[in-house]
């Protein structure tokens, strides 16, 4: 995966610089909350929803499991339909890929559906070094793009931004993009959205080739599908000659009656809505409706990595309904781009690191960008649990282990600078294999309360900074329940279990 932004230091330093800007705070804050209360009103309105959330999840993992089947199957029907498909085994083959295909056309500009794999595989800035310009088209995507700038939101890449600096952005950049911002433009919702469909118009009408990614993949017909709410997407999918996709393999669903399910989770949990207002299908090629040619290229990436991890592969459920980044109190305080991913939030703090690995220093600190307050899992709509697989990747960055890398088994050393968690944690298990120096440490730190400080020295700092440790109590548990409760045993004479018990408790 190519996919983490270059320069992005480990999220720890990046949150400390995002979370000091008031203006960024304010923007996630008024949007996260919007969006979230609107999604549980939505998802209230089902009296089914836990059952359809099973169900997604049912579906999901019985696909994943039988993956290599349901992936042939949807070769055969995409090619049957008259689609050509290619497979790439990383981001670098993905964008050769692309690149040639978009070369064979003799086009030099391509317009893009909003796409989280193109992001990830890096596909804009390879096709700008092969001399071929890419427009995007949905309207956040637009702003990022003109902005110079990077998404910050699955469902809303420019959640960071407010009215005010989308309009300056439009008026400063849109004519070195194709046609420019009306004169006068205010920060008026309806006039920014104009401008921006007067903009791309011209590029949906002249445009010869168009690439997009896909919501769901459907083996049986070889169908692709596309959920959005402003019709950008249509457009690109429908009027160019020439339309590639590139998609995650783990978009697989084997049925049309699999993907009905998906139809009422997607919406109501990514944008609040009871179905999306558009809802795009395609099948192949068909004379004289749609493109003349399709191609579809299948993304690895990590992703069959990802499968052999019995327990970080549920993250391959996820459909990218963003839902887990409105809850998430890490998230809305940091913004996405602290994540250094095209995947920000609780998804990208699990999803990122296995598709990557834990190997470099951003990617082993995103496991650790939790609060483990697990909101994330209660809104996911494929119940995905998130703490779980946050706590696995912790163990995995601190102790190392056995990994799939490049569908080979290896070994993880464990990662530097965790040399005093290791030896923490096992003095933690030391101590509660021993009873009696359990028993004996704690009774010590109560005796000696007095003299612990209240900000930790060395590594520990970084803990204690922004909270103080806990006051030791005057006795442990233990030492509390032997005084208040006593040994209870059962007199045998008179069968009284309980204040024979009390009496000789107190006396002790």
């Amino acid at each position: 995966m190519s996919g983490s932004y270059l320069g992005m230091p480990a999220f720890p330093r990046a949150a400390a610089v995002s979370t000091r800007d008031g203006r960024l705070r304010a923007n996630l804050t008024h949007a996260t909350h919007t969006i979230r209360d609107k999604r549980a009103r939505a998802v209230a309105e089902l009296d089914d929803w836990a059952q359809l959330r099973a169900a997604g999840a049912a579906v999901k993992d019985r696909t994943l499991r039988h993956l290599d089947h349901y992936l042939e199957l949807l070769e055969e029907s995409v090619t049957a339909a008259g689609g050509r498909v290619h497979w790439a085994t990383d981001a670098e083959e993905a964008n050769r890929i692309v690149t040639r295909l978009v070369r064979e056309t003799g086009e030099r500009e391509v317009v893009k559906v909003k796409s989280m794999a193109t992001q990830e595989i890096g596909l804009n800035e390879a096709l700008a070094e092969a001399g071929i310009r890419a427009y995007e088209t949905d309207l956040a995507e637009l702003i990022v793009q003109l902005g110079d700038d990077l998404p910050s939101h699955i469902l809303v890449p420019a959640i960071h931004r407010n009215r005010s600096e989308i309009r300056d952005i439009f008026r400063r950049e849109m004519g070195s993009w194709g046609r420019p911002a009306p004169e006068g433009l205010s920060d008026s919702p309806a006039e920014l959205a104009e401008a921006a469909r007067l903009h791309l118009r011209e590029k949906f009408l002249t445009a010869k080739v168009g690439i997009s990614g896909a919501n769901f993949m459907v083996a049986e017909s070889g169908t692709l599908v596309v959920v959005e709410s402003e019709g950008n997407g249509r457009m690109c999918l429908t009027l160019p000659e020439t339309l590639i996709s590139v998609v995650g393999i783990e978009k697989t669903v084997p049925t049309w009656q699999d993907l009905e399910i998906f139809l009422q989770l997607l919406p109501r949990s990514s944008t609040a809505e009871r179905m999306n207002p558009y809802t795009t299908t395609w099948t192949g090629t068909t004379d004289g409706d749609g493109p003349r040619t399709f191609h579809l290229v299948l993304l690895d990436n990590g992703r069959t990595d990802t499968l052999a991890d019995t327990v970080g592969r549920q993250a391959l459920r996820c459909i990218r309904c963003s839902a887990c980044l409105n809850v998430c109190p890490v998230y809305e305080r940091a913004g996405g781009h602290a994540y250094g991913s095209p995947y920000p939030g609780p998804i990208g703090a699990i999803l990122t690191p296995q598709l990557r690995g834990t190997e470099g220093s951003l990617e082993a600190s995103l496991p650790y960008a939790s609060s483990l307050c697990g909101a994330c899992y209660e809104v996911c709509p494929v119940a995905i649990d998130i703490p779980e697989v946050l706590v696995h990747l912790r163990e995995r960055v601190v102790e190392g282990g056995p990994v799939t890398r490049r569908g080979t088994r290896t070994v993880l050393k464990p990662a530097r600078g965790h040399a005093a968690e290791r030896a923490a944690m096992r003095a933690a298990a030391w101590a509660f294999d021993h009873p009696g120096a359990l028993r004996g440490g704690m009774r010590l730190a109560s005796r000696t309360r007095r003299l612990h400080p209240r900000r930790l020295p060395g590594p520990g700092r970084a803990w204690s900074d922004s909270r103080e440790l806990p006051a030791v109590p005057a006795e442990s548990f233990r030492d509390w329940w032997r005084r208040t409760r006593g040994e209870r045993r059962p007199d045998k004479a008179s069968g009284d279990h309980g204040a024979s018990g009390e009496q000789r408790g107190g006396a002790k």
